[in-house]
């Protein structure tokens, strides 16, 4: 299962590149701009998020690892965006290792107030969907800024 959920990843990643491509003809203003009806604002904060949503759920919650979420004013450019989603990558890696004797017994996570279960393959599919909700509503932000949105889909 292993080798799927990794060739799966890697349609993911490319997805994603061409998404990011795609923000790097984003004039720098368009890339902040941010439209509070688009989650969390703009190009750049909804890549972040994305980004933290692996953070906290592969990284904090499932492998327990010390990390920190990355506050959106720390970075400015969608090539600093190519580099934190590289440490994903690495994130992403660890954790199906971590977790590859066993993708689908539910693990505790703890949410700070409570403590929940899922399976590794539940946060996997969480996390991965979570990234292409929002790579839906950049797209979309980016058409009410004026561009013209490409194709971004696993199929293209």
């Amino acid at each position: 299962m292993q080798k799927t959920l990794e060739l799966q990843y890697s349609l993911i990643k490319s997805s994603r590149s061409v998404l990011l491509d795609y923000c790097e003809t984003l004039s720098q203003e368009s890339f902040l701009t941010e439209n509070s009806t688009f989650g969390t604002g703009s190009v750049r904060n909804l890549l972040i998020h994305n980004a933290n949503t692996y953070i906290g759920w592969l990284g904090i919650r499932a492998l327990k690892q010390d990390r920190s979420f990355i506050p959106y004013p720390s970075i400015s450019n969608a090539g600093e965006i190519r580099l934190l989603y590289m440490d994903v990558d690495l994130l992403v890696s660890d954790f199906l290792t971590a977790f590859s004797g066993d993708y689908l017994t539910a693990i505790e996570l703890d949410l700070g107030d409570e403590i929940i279960t899922a399976s590794p393959f539940q946060l996997f599919t969480h996390v991965i969907t979570h990234e292409f909700h929002h790579k839906g509503q950049i797209l979309s932000l980016s058409r009410h800024l004026g561009y013209i949105p490409i194709d971004t889909d696993v199929m293209r």
